[in-house]
């Protein structure tokens, strides 16, 4: 238990103790813009002495948000909202962290407490991309295989998140690999079954997450941490092991 409030220094970060809040998902926005209820929610934990707060999955595209409600940081305008919540993380001594994320195959929702649905176009939902065309559930749509433009695409995306994320003050950020989403769509055999350089292998099928990094690396100080949150097994036969 001591060493849980014990300092830490992780690259160029300084870490009061080794208690992070998680990101959990808040579904509490509109066009992915942060709000008071943000600044709130977050604020009251870095007071509480958290010595990491790490924010919701922010998607890094608006197609790319689990929920109409979800936080974005995929335009400029996102930026302001967000560094006034990193800034008071920082100032009231934790750190300021975000989860950078697309949710693939499980987007396109409506969520509220316990309660989601899915979404069609009409009703404000849209498009869903994944590895491979399998659906989430029967009570999903089949979302479109990505190509070869989208899979550049998306990773520019999550590249552009950061440089965002830098500006906004954070000081750490968590790439989203795990819980059924994009990233962990390419790297779990169960859902990508892609016959080309991003699928088959292992290797293949973590090319998207290590070129993400590499992209990502490119505009993210290299004294500040990049963290990747993975799901360690499928816990299904011929799936994803760690």
């Amino acid at each position: 238990m001591s060493t849980l409030f014990s300092p830490i220094t992780i690259k160029s970060i300084n870490f009061k103790n080794r208690i992070v809040m998680s990101p959990m998902c808040m579904y509490s926005c509109e066009d992915g813009y942060a709000t008071d209820w943000h600044f709130v929610h977050y604020g009251t934990r870095a007071m509480g002495g958290a010595g990491m707060v790490i924010l919701e999955a922010s998607a890094v595209r608006a197609d790319g948000r689990i929920s109409v409600g979800d936080l974005g940081i995929y335009k400029d305008e996102h930026i302001e909202g967000l560094q006034r919540v990193a800034k008071f993380i920082k100032e009231n001594g934790s750190i300021p962290a975000i989860q950078l994320a697309h949710a693939g195959k499980k987007g396109s929702s409506w969520a509220a407490g316990g309660d989601s649905k899915f979404l069609t176009e009409d009703e404000g939902g849209w498009e869903m991309i994944a590895p491979s065309a399998i659906a989430f559930s029967d009570n999903y749509a089949v979302p479109r295989e990505m190509n070869l433009q989208d899979i550049e695409a998306i990773t520019q995306c999550f590249a552009d998140a950061a440089a965002r994320a830098h500006k906004a003050g954070f000081e750490v950020i968590e790439l989203h690999a795990a819980h059924g989403y994009l990233i962990n769509e390419f790297l779990s055999p169960l859902t990508n079954k892609r016959d080309d350089n991003y699928g088959g292998s292992r290797e293949n099928r973590a090319r998207f997450l290590m070129e993400i990094i590499e992209r990502v690396r490119g505009v993210w100080p290299n004294t500040l941490p990049i963290a990747v949150r993975i799901s360690a097994t499928d816990w299904a036969e011929n799936g994803w092991t760690s």
